[in-house]
C-alpha cells in the first residue's frame, strides 16, 4: 500500500489552500449550506433563551431550567456549525444582519407568548430544523462528496429531534 505523503510547500501558512479532495467549489457550496444553517441555529438560540428569561406561569421553574438545558445545547450546535463552515476555509456568519437575513425561522419581537405557545413555537421551529437538514445530508454526501459534513449534519439531525421530543413530551 503507498505511503500517503503531505505535501511540502513553501507557502505562507495564511496563503495554504485545503487538501481535503473536495473541489473549492463543492467547499464553498456546502459552507452556504452550514451558513444558513447556522443562521436557523442562532435565531433557535436566542428564541430559546428569549423564552427561558420570559416564561411565566404555573410551570415557570421547570420550563426555566428545561429552555435553559436547551439553549445551552443549541449554543454548543451554534460553535460546531460555525466551525464546521471554517474547517471548509469557508467563513461563517457571525453577524446579527446576516443571521437574520438567511435564516428559515421566524421570530416575533416585542411579543411573550404563553408557556404553551413558547413549546409549541419551538417544536415547530425544531421540526422546520430537522426537515432542512433531512434535505442536505443527501446532496451533501452525493454531489458535494462531503461525507465528513454529511455525517455532522446526520448528527445535528438526532440532537434536534430528541430536543423536539423533549418539547412535545413536555407539552403532553
Amino acid at each position: 500500500m503507498p505511503r500517503l505523503e503531505p505535501k511540502r510547500s513553501d507557502a505562507h501558512p495564511k496563503d495554504m489552500k485545503s487538501n481535503i479532495d473536495i473541489p473549492e467549489s463543492g467547499r464553498a457550496s456546502v459552507v452556504d449550506i452550514l451558513n444558513r444553517l447556522l443562521s436557523d441555529e442562532y435565531v433557535l438560540l436566542t428564541k430559546t433563551r428569549n423564552y427561558h428569561w420570559n416564561v411565566t406561569g404555573p410551570q415557570f421553574n421547570d420550563l426555566h431550567k428545561f429552555f435553559e438545558g436547551q439553549y445551552d445545547e443549541l449554543n454548543e450546535i451554534v460553535d460546531e456549525v460555525a466551525e464546521r463552515a471554517r474547517q471548509l476555509d469557508g467563513r461563517a456568519f457571525g453577524t446579527l444582519a446576516e443571521f437574520a437575513k438567511s435564516s428559515r425561522l421566524t421570530e416575533q419581537p416585542g411579543a411573550v407568548p404563553a408557556a404553551t405557545e413558547m413549546i409549541r413555537v419551538l417544536l415547530a421551529d425544531h421540526e422546520s430544523v430537522i426537515r432542512a437538514l433531512r434535505a442536505d445530508i443527501g446532496p451533501v454526501a452525493e454531489k458535494f462528496q462531503d461525507i465528513g459534513t454529511s455525517d455532522f449534519l446526520t448528527g445535528l439531525l438526532e440532537k434536534h429531534e430528541k430536543m423536539a421530543w423533549m418539547l412535545r413530551a413536555f407539552a403532553s
